[in-house]
């Protein structure tokens, strides 16, 4: 299956909000904070080898992807901290291996 994303992903980043506004929340408009190991863009080798093993086909070479990725839920919770890249991403659809359309957030977790 493959999935084309275009310039709409671009233009969802500009106006995504994270629902807790600018001083921060344990939600994005799209779905949890996500927790990601890396966070580059498409055109990455890492990121766009594995794109490619999905079937991704992204437009915007210069979006954001996080690779390897887990969603927060609760924020300060005993064990669900980042110690890595905390992020807000468009298409989380792909069982944290890649989660594509992200912006970084700071939450201060």
């Amino acid at each position: 299956m493959q999935f084309k994303l275009s310039a709409l992903v671009a233009a969802a980043l500009a106006t995504s909000a994270i629902a807790g506004g600018p001083t921060g929340g344990n939600s994005c408009s799209t779905g949890p904070v996500q927790c990601c190991n890396t966070v580059t863009k498409a055109s990455d080798p890492a990121a766009s080898k594995i794109l490619g093993l999905l079937g991704v086909v992204v437009q915007d070479l210069n979006v954001l992807v996080g690779l390897t990725c887990t969603p927060i839920t609760v924020i300060g919770a005993g064990g669900n901290s980042c110690t890595a890249q905390t992020v807000c991403c468009e298409n989380n659809s792909f069982n944290g291996v890649i989660a594509i359309g992200c912006t970084p957030i700071n939450i201060n977790v």
